[in-house]
């Protein structure tokens, strides 16, 4: 028996209690309606979701084929419209296929300060009310969904066609859901561990299954692809990955997903000395890395921070604003330390910041870490940060050298050119950008591949080709044929404006709530209608 013939059963059973006053209560109206809000709380969504990403994660660990994606989101409509745009394109099935909420973009575009850079300036609560948000689109694309389909069932029994009335029920009783994982970016955790426990709760009450968290200091935190980054000692960021987990148990969602990302690649700087308790602990590792200088006690001046290393009296070098500086070329190093570190403190996945998009450094990186942690995991930034025309053209180009193939034809410093379009090094440049997902998927341990900031762009892209024909000579036709004609010709569901801002399950309810007296905007007045 399906699930909303169950349902149907028991408010049947509902309504004979409540006798009379119920007597226009249609019960298959309200198992519809049941059916249509499947997750009712956001602890639902993330027990759900988090139920997903596990067997997602144990499917990688026995086929690396089976990576997941992403691309990240700054409104429920966006969110929304990616998952209508896979589950039409890909079998009506969203497997394998999540979103990521960018702390970049929460920056970005959803401040009252207006625009800001990625240092957690924004409000604390704007990243969980995007996620609720997100929650609300997805979760309406399911009853716009549903909603056509039992209008659909109702117009078969009508007209009396049994064959249409089983598919279009198979079609409910499987129906496959809108919702699925969000990882969310909590950024460096805006504050102190309890302020982290505390806008965790938040975001995991929304419905996050799965916490992304950074080892930067909250208070100088910056874009990971920008310079100035300074990262905080393991104990610290150690203790927020605990208040994360801590969070989750409270809320009951066990399995509940803590992503731990480094900065070290590009951070040179910290802000604290770690505390050492015994030679080899996770502090004497981290000032190790330190950029120090051997001195005598007669050598200190006034104010100088020294310490103990090996029997030595060292100084660490001390810029003017009170940071201290790592060795150069010591964050790969770095990299891989904290990695095994979070996983010991209890980290489900990693994540590596680069300044380039490389299978062979993200490898070199990863085999460090699976060396003592064999299922180790990362999720990967595919960022627009890089540009990844000149990075892949690059790595093509070296290649060929080392391959002893003429190269006479190209100019490494210039392989942005268009002149380059055509050839055979960007052909080989762009095979690589095309399967950059599968090979470091393979390679390198790439669980999840996810693009932060798609829909900035495409949005600033699109704006700007309608703004300039629209506003230009094409007038209106810049719109229609940009826009609209391309809606309809590629089956976009947005074309019907009205069905998806709710107009037809608004109909449905006032139908529901008012029988024949219900005045419904789906009439044959309605514009929509030319859609059709």
């Amino acid at each position: 028996m399906s699930q909303i013939t169950q349902d149907i059963e028991m408010i049947e059973v509902a309504k004979r209690t409540a006798g009379a006053p119920w007597d226009a209560i249609n019960p298959e109206s309200a198992a519809r309606m049941r059916a249509q809000n499947k997750f009712k709380t956001g602890l639902d969504v993330a027990q759900y979701t988090a139920d997903i990403m596990r067997a997602d994660m144990a499917a990688y660990d026995a086929d690396s084929s089976q990576y997941t994606q992403s691309l990240g989101c700054w409104h429920g409509f966006i969110g929304q419209q990616k998952m209508i745009s896979i589950k039409k394109h890909f079998g009506g099935k969203t497997d394998r296929r999540y979103l990521y909420l960018s702390g970049w973009m929460v920056a970005a575009l959803r401040s009252d300060f207006g625009p800001l850079p990625d240092q957690s300036m924004h409000e604390k609560t704007s990243v969980a009310g995007l996620v609720e948000e997100l929650y609300t689109f997805l979760r309406q694309a399911d009853a716009r969904e549903l909603g056509g389909l039992f209008r659909a069932l109702d117009d078969a029994r009508e007209a009396g066609d049994v064959s249409a009335q089983d598919a279009i029920q198979d079609q409910i009783d499987n129906h496959v859901t809108h919702v699925v994982p969000i990882i969310a970016d909590i950024d460096a955790g805006f504050g102190n561990a309890e302020a982290t426990y505390l806008m965790a709760k938040q975001m995991i009450e929304a419905g996050a299954c799965c916490l992304q968290i950074e080892n930067q200091v909250a208070d100088e935190k910056q874009c990971g692809h920008q310079d100035g980054k300074v990262t905080v000692p393991h104990a610290d960021f150690h203790a927020k990955l605990r208040a994360l987990r801590y969070a989750f148990l409270e809320l009951g969602i066990d399995n509940g997903i803590i992503v731990a990302r480094t900065d070290s690649q590009g951070a040179g700087l910290t802000k604290e000395i770690a505390v050492v308790k015994e030679p080899g602990d996770q502090g004497d590792v981290y000032n190790s890395y330190l950029d120090v200088e051997e001195i005598d006690v007669a050598d200190m001046a006034e104010g100088d921070v020294c310490f103990n290393r090996d029997g030595k009296l060292v100084r660490p070098k001390r810029l003017p604003s009170g940071l201290y500086q790592f060795r150069q070329g010591t964050g790969e190093d770095r990299c891989v330390f904290d990695c095994i570190e979070a996983i010991n403190a209890g980290a489900d996945l990693l994540w590596i910041e680069t300044e380039k998009p490389h299978i062979g450094q993200i490898k070199e990186m990863m085999d460090g870490v699976r060396a003592v942690h064999p299922n180790a995991k990362l999720v990967y930034n595919n960022s627009p940060s890089f540009n990844w025309t000149l990075n892949f053209r690059q790595q093509a180009y070296d290649a060929m050298v080392e391959a002893g193939e003429d190269v006479s034809a190209y100019d490494r410093s210039n392989l942005m050119s268009e002149e380059y379009d055509e050839t055979e090094l960007s052909t080989r440049a762009d095979d690589r950008i095309r399967t950059f997902q599968a090979d470091s998927s393979r390679e390198a341990g790439i669980f999840h591949h996810l693009i932060t900031l798609p829909t900035y762009h495409t949005a600033a892209l699109s704006t700007d080709n309608l703004a300039k024909e629209y506003f230009g000579d094409q007038g209106m036709l810049g719109y229609v044929a940009g826009v609209q004609r391309k809606e309809i010709r590629q089956g976009i569901a947005c074309v019907k404006h009205q069905n998806m801002s709710g107009s037809d399950i608004g109909d449905d309810h006032k139908e529901y709530f008012a029988g024949e007296n219900a005045l419904k905007a789906g009439g044959a007045l309605n514009t929509s209608n030319q859609f059709n």
